[in-house]
């Protein structure tokens, strides 16, 4: 059984692609042979993944992705496949796995914090229209058989943005290694990871993580933490406009409280010296690393627009908010700080959703549509 797993930019230590790659393991134990195809290879991948690279030239954003999606579609018509299983919005796929969510929703929640100016530099820039055009054409394809969702919240944009038949929708979440990220972590790291940032032992500490700034709602954490007391605010991730952000913190008075630390290897040492995970993303289609958090037995501070809000009981085990409501998040903090059997149950809450189970909601689904 040849499958293909069509991916642009693959990498694989990824929040999609650790989707992906769950997807992957389902198919192989299936007796498939997956191939993915890609722009470009990344030395750090699985030598022993198969795949196939398709990268035309470009000179845009928009051009790229057109080119890439021409480029595969082609591909599929000289290399014959059983069943296609994209991540980017084709019009000739089988299955799309919407790991990214719906782009017609993630502009419709970006324009809340837009200028005028903002929104109409939006409607006229190419990459958005492709995208939007792109993704209008997948879903209105006949050939598309089915959509894996991440979340119960993707599945509804979907059904709200484009109308797709609810019995094609499927929702699949994220498996979480529970062993890997786990409470007897704070005692392996919490004293030396907050020395390392000069935060004293008693300290309460937020952390967020994640590239993007601007999406994930770092600006919305840093405006909550300078309401909380003495509470230091860990930034995990990468972005073009940190120092922009460093700025915004220290304008906040918190110069002495807020830790950037940029990308990291592994962030388990910096949950292990925190109290509490917020991101207040504007939209996140599931995010991974609130599963992550919980594990390490962190409350939760997410937004109503993230799709980890399926596993949150708000008030119980962790909360959910809006996005832009500042003062919901630091009240949210101190509810958390204040209650610390929260974070078990926290834990208790993702301890389903494993490797096993996850590949076995693949399993299924790729059986009924190979039937």
């Amino acid at each position: 059984m040849k499958l293909a797993l069509i991916r642009a930019k693959y990498d694989p230590f990824g929040g999609a692609e650790r989707f992906l790659n769950s997807a992957a393991d389902a198919l192989v134990a299936q007796g498939a042979r997956p191939t993915i195809v890609t722009r470009a290879w990344p030395q750090s991948a699985d030598a022993g993944i198969a795949h196939q690279i398709v990268n035309p030239r470009y000179f845009t954003s928009a051009s790229r992705d057109r080119g890439f999606a021409h480029a595969a579609c082609e591909l599929l018509q000289t290399e014959r496949f059983d069943l296609v299983q994209s991540y980017e919005r084709l019009a000739c796929c089988d299955v799309f796995h919407a790991v990214d969510g719906v782009h017609a929703e993630w502009l419709a929640q970006r324009r809340r914090v837009q200028t005028p100016m903002q929104k109409f530099g939006v409607r006229i820039n190419p990459h958005h229209r492709y995208v939007l055009d792109a993704e209008r054409r997948m879903y209105a394809s006949s050939k598309l058989k089915a959509v894996i969702c991440i979340s119960q919240m993707v599945k509804r944009d979907v059904i709200k943005h484009y109308g797709v038949a609810a019995d094609k929708l499927h929702v699949i979440y994220g498996s979480i290694d529970t062993d890997a990220f786990h409470p007897r972590l704070r005692d392996e790291h919490r004293l030396a990871t907050k020395k390392q940032l000069g935060i004293s032992a008693d300290a309460p500490v937020a952390i967020y993580v994640g590239s993007g700034f601007e999406r994930k709602g770092v600006r919305g954490f840093l405006q909550a933490a300078a309401k909380v007391n003495d509470l230091h605010a860990i930034v995990v991730g990468k972005d073009k406009n940190t120092t922009r952000y460093q700025a915004f913190a220290n304008s906040l008075g918190l110069k002495d409280r807020a830790h950037f630390t940029g990308a990291l290897a592994d962030v388990r040492p910096y949950y292990a010296a925190s109290d509490v995970f917020v991101m207040p993303s504007l939209y996140e289609p599931f995010g991974l690393v609130f599963a992550e958090a919980m594990a390490c037995g962190l409350p939760v501070v997410a937004s109503a627009q993230s799709g980890a809000a399926d596993w949150i009981e708000h008030g119980v085990d962790s909360f959910v908010v809006d996005a832009l409501d500042t003062a919901a998040i630091a009240k949210s903090v101190q509810a958390a700080l204040a209650d610390p059997g929260m974070g078990t149950r926290a834990r208790a809450k993702v301890m389903p959703f494993t490797q096993a189970a996850t590949g076995a909601q693949y399993a299924a689904l790729y059986r009924q549509l190979l039937a």
